[in-house]
């Protein structure tokens, strides 16, 4: 049986593909290249780092922090922002409609947002947002929830 870990990561998969293919947009799980123009609009969840903020007997409460990256690109007049944000707004409300991901998360909870833009062939917008999302297993057993 997977972690409750990797059970809340294909979860917030699963939220956010309807978000991200409703807008046209490519979804990837932690890409180790970069995405191309033509996967563009895209969606990138990455898996940051998991802390464990409380032991209490047999329990571990931990928080696993989550990069929610937008990425559009556009040609000027056209606003690639706008797509990013757009994109980001609709994967946000996916993910904060079941703050507990099906019984798996103790909650969601927002943490800060970034703009990167870059200037080449066409403009490049990553618009990253992170997400704590806290949850608790067993202490000597990461699939079981605590």
């Amino acid at each position: 049986m997977n972690s409750i870990r990797e059970r809340i990561l294909l979860a917030v998969m699963a939220a956010a593909r309807p978000a991200a293919e409703g807008l046209g947009a490519t979804l990837h799980r932690s890409p180790t290249v970069a995405i191309s123009r033509e996967q563009c609009p895209a969606l990138a969840v990455f898996p940051e780092s998991e802390s464990i903020t409380e032991r209490a007997n047999d329990r571990v409460t931990r928080e696993l922090t989550l990069r929610v990256v937008a990425l559009a690109r556009a040609v000027p007049p056209a606003s690639p922002e706008t797509d990013a944000d757009r994109l980001l707004t609709a994967v946000h409300a996916a993910l904060m409609a079941d703050g507990n991901l099906g019984g798996l998360a103790l909650g969601i909870r927002e943490q800060e947002c970034e703009w990167e833009v870059e200037d080449a062939d066409a403009v490049a917008v990553a618009l990253p947002a992170r997400y704590r999302i806290t949850y608790r297993t067993l202490a000597n057993d990461l699939s079981t929830l605590g």
